[in-house]
């Protein structure tokens, strides 16, 4: 299988991005059966998603997995849901800053991941590592890309499949933070089975993935 996985550059005044060094790795070595194009994206609005439709074009993949940094993450978080709204905290890496604006002018108003979220999270649980299934992937540029992702498969490629997994930092970004981490050799563990297990499956596990907040 075709497989596009995306990562991101360093932003918010780290050195790195442990999304995209963990992307790095599992490209180097895929999981059996799997053809991976690792792409690095901007950590900018509107030149990320210019980057990622590019990218898909260039490759035309059957799945795509974007993944990105979320410090304070326990473990890997696979989306359910991107929303059409860029509401950033934070400048992006070209000092973008938009309050309330739409991801795409008249989209739906959010979109649900074309993955089985809650059998990629079992997945990864099963190889030894924490993850959930998370409910938002914020609203800065993650969202951003995840949301553009999910409305070029709505729009235009409804064959394909994708979605989003956020990753904690690295340890060496959290020396002097106190904040969770996990290995970048652990990320890309994960990941790959997140990939794995998309890749193969379509019908997704019911089982309990709520949260209470």
């Amino acid at each position: 299988m075709n497989v596009l996985l995306t990562g991101f550059e360093p932003f918010g005044g780290e050195e790195v991005n442990p999304s995209w060094d963990a992307v790095s790795l599992v490209a180097a070595a895929p999981p059996d059966g799997l053809d991976i194009t690792a792409v690095r994206l901007s950590c900018v609005f509107g030149t990320a998603l210019d980057e990622l439709r590019a990218a898909v074009g260039r490759t035309d993949p059957r799945l795509v997995l974007c993944v990105g940094q979320a410090g304070g993450r326990t473990g890997l978080a696979v989306e359910r849901v991107a929303v059409n709204v860029d509401d950033a905290r934070i400048p992006d890496n070209a000092g973008n800053q938009p309050v309330d604006e739409p991801v795409v002018p008249g989209g739906p108003v959010a979109y649900f991941a074309a993955l089985p979220v809650k059998a990629c999270v079992e997945a990864v649980r099963a190889a030894g590592l924490p993850a959930a299934v998370s409910q938002t992937a914020g609203t800065f540029v993650c969202n951003h890309v995840f949301y553009g992702l999910a409305h070029l498969i709505a729009t235009e490629r409804p064959a394909l499949r994708g979605g989003f997994v956020h990753v904690p930092f690295a340890p060496h970004q959290v020396t002097e933070k106190g904040e969770p981490s996990m290995a970048v050799g652990d990320i890309a563990t994960g990941l790959a089975a997140v990939l794995s297990t998309a890749a193969r499956t379509t019908t997704d596990l019911r089982v309990v993935g709520g949260a209470l907040h």
